[in-house]
């Protein structure tokens, strides 16, 4: 299960309706080991695509420094889906390399850029497994 403050929730939906139709990306980091996500970060979508994403280079190495000089590790790897559900595509999963990580995803398939629900699930991808897990969302 993965404990998430509304908060984190509503930043990673507001980051994928602003980057729709591309789209967007970034992570939560938190102290190693705790499984507790606690500093968003939202990353740039290198491709800039509707289909894929990529974190910046040069961003991902500066936040892996941070996160390093910090005790953190990832807790959250989010991106979003813009015209399908919210499940990890088969690339999703070919990328997936933090063991670690909760995968969520964010699909503005339904009203894009515009208001109105989207769909935010949570998922543990080891080996090329994908589990969906429970998302519990805290104030």
């Amino acid at each position: 299960m993965l404990r998430i403050a509304r908060a984190h929730v509503d930043a990673m939906t507001a980051h994928a309706r602003a980057d729709h139709p591309d789209e967007a990306c970034g992570i939560i980091a938190g102290p190693i080991g705790s499984d507790e996500p606690r500093r968003y970060v939202p990353m740039t979508n290198a491709d800039r695509s509707p289909t894929f994403f990529r974190f910046d280079p040069t961003e991902q190495l500066r936040l892996y420094r941070e996160m390093d000089d910090n005790d953190e590790e990832v807790v959250v790897v989010y991106h979003s889906h813009t015209a399908t559900e919210a499940y990890p595509s088969r690339t999703d999963i070919s990328y997936a390399a933090e063991p670690q990580a909760h995968y969520v995803l964010v699909s503005t398939a339904e009203n894009g850029a515009g208001e109105g629900p989207v769909e935010v699930r949570s998922y543990r991808i080891l080996d090329g497994v994908v589990t969906e897990e429970e998302l519990h969302i805290t104030e």
